[in-house]
């Protein structure tokens, strides 16, 4: 590990009532790599996670209350001294080991991220949301997404910053970062890696979470490649508009007004799309 030694690296933990895993988590990090930052933001924990951080050795930002997951990431970005920056969750899920791999690529990317792989500690359920997720954002950036929500990945502090303003304060934070990266045009690689069983109880709410996750990917989608969402709600227009006139024309030999209504319906939103994919360049102006 000496070639990584001499990077200036911060890991970054997010850290919300980890009292359980914190500990170990930092003291394997200190030992493998000693000479990084490793700062942890301490997200209004209740228990003793900030002290046994502190004990442990690492750099901790405190929340005077929890504000949320992507809050945490958000402070530590601005905070971080490092050029690069890892981030990867206290509850033990995330391999120290990987990070080696991570940094084998920094090089050539913007953005190197774990991407879990079969073998790895999953809930069944999150495996089939996760691919749902996956397919959408692989359609709206163009790029094949292999781990849309992985929290483990490498990005470059002076690049990320430009970034910091669009990140959510919930843990959809993965979701945004790696869309808004590809959209505007960064490189972005992704390392198979095992994620091992959280120490403790998951944070996430299926259905709530699930359902953020989802608006996130639309949201972001509109801001940077509007077309690309509207284009297809208008295409769906349009044929049903089409579909019905056949159906009528044929039924009835008339033109129906609600064969206009989706005709006209499909024709507005397509026009929508253009303007908001002439907004959404004029931000590509904006940023580096």
């Amino acid at each position: 590990m000496k070639e990584t030694e001499r990077v200036e690296v911060t890991i970054l933990i997010p850290a919300f009532n980890e009292e359980q895993s914190i500990g170990n988590t930092i003291s394997k990090l200190k030992e493998m790599y000693p000479c990084f930052e490793i700062l942890v933001i301490d997200d209004g924990s209740t228990d003793d996670t900030m002290q046994i951080a502190m004990d442990a050795g690492a750099s901790v930002w405190p929340h005077p209350y929890n504000i949320g997951n992507g809050a945490a990431i958000k402070s530590g970005l601005r905070l971080a001294k490092g050029e690069w920056i890892i981030m990867m969750d206290a509850d033990g899920q995330h391999n120290p080991e990987d990070i080696a791999h991570l940094l084998e690529h920094k090089d050539s990317y913007d953005m190197v991220i774990g991407a879990r792989i079969k073998g790895s500690v999953t809930d069944f359920h999150r495996d089939l949301a996760n691919k749902l997720y996956n397919k959408i954002a692989s359609y709206v950036t163009r790029f094949k997404i292999m781990d849309l929500t992985s929290g483990f990945r490498l990005v470059r502090r002076s690049t990320v910053q430009d970034f910091i303003y669009l990140l959510p304060n919930t843990f959809s934070y993965p979701t945004t970062l790696t869309m808004a990266y590809l959209r505007m045009g960064r490189s972005l690689k992704y390392v198979p890696i095992i994620s091992r069983r959280r120490t403790g109880r998951s944070k996430i709410r299926l259905v709530e979470d699930g359902i953020r996750f989802l608006l996130i990917i639309f949201k972001v989608a509109t801001l940077f490649s509007p077309l690309r969402m509207f284009l297809p709600v208008s295409a769906l227009l349009f044929c049903t508009g089409l579909s019905y006139y056949a159906i009528t024309y044929f039924t009835e030999g008339r033109f129906t007004n609600m064969s206009a209504l989706f005709f006209t319906t499909s024709v507005i939103t397509f026009m929508i799309g253009l303007v908001s994919e002439q907004i959404a360049q004029m931000r590509y102006d904006r940023v580096k």
